[in-house]
């Protein structure tokens, strides 16, 4: 074994095993059910339920949101996809809680790329609101099929990982 956590023999990386699986309460009654790093941070896979009821599925690094996850807010709107630091960060599907739906690229936690806005009724307004967007706002029109389908794709894999643990 290598350094790094890396086999030598066929050069990828190995997932390192958790210090420990458990459940804990925090002072303000969230609630954390997962895996724990050797420096009692909250790393691998794992499931907190916050006090105001907002529901996190998925994978943790270092106490944050990191990698594939669904996140469940109180009101029902609800993202798929990737998170990075504790933000949605990558491509992933946002749903508000009136239906109204973003199949795209995130940035910080905010719209930011290439994506496409669907309405509840399941249009996409008109003109067709595909394109670029810029922290939350529709700037360029354009086909992005391609971005759309990565989106869904992610979205799928976190809800898979979701339901596989």
């Amino acid at each position: 074994m290598a350094t790094g956590g890396v086999d030598s023999t066929c050069s990828s990386p190995t997932k390192k095993k958790p210090a420990k699986i458990g459940m804990f309460e925090y002072a303000d009654g969230s609630q954390y059910l997962g895996e724990w790093n050797e420096n009692g941070e909250r790393e691998g896979t794992g499931h907190l339920v916050l006090s105001d009821g907002t529901r996190y599925d998925g994978s943790f690094i270092q106490g944050l949101f990191s990698g594939l996850g669904v996140l469940r807010f109180p009101d029902g709107a609800k993202y798929e996809g990737e998170f990075l630091q504790g933000w949605f960060h990558g491509h992933g599907i946002f749903w508000r809680a009136d239906g109204m739906r973003f199949e795209g690229e995130f940035r910080g936690g905010r719209i930011w790329g290439h994506g496409l806005v669907t309405f509840a009724d399941e249009t996409h307004g008109f003109p067709r609101n595909e394109g670029f967007f810029q922290d939350c706002r529709f700037l360029r029109k354009y086909r992005c099929p391609i971005v759309i389908h990565r989106a869904q794709k992610v979205a799928m894999l976190a809800r898979a990982i979701v339901d596989a643990s």
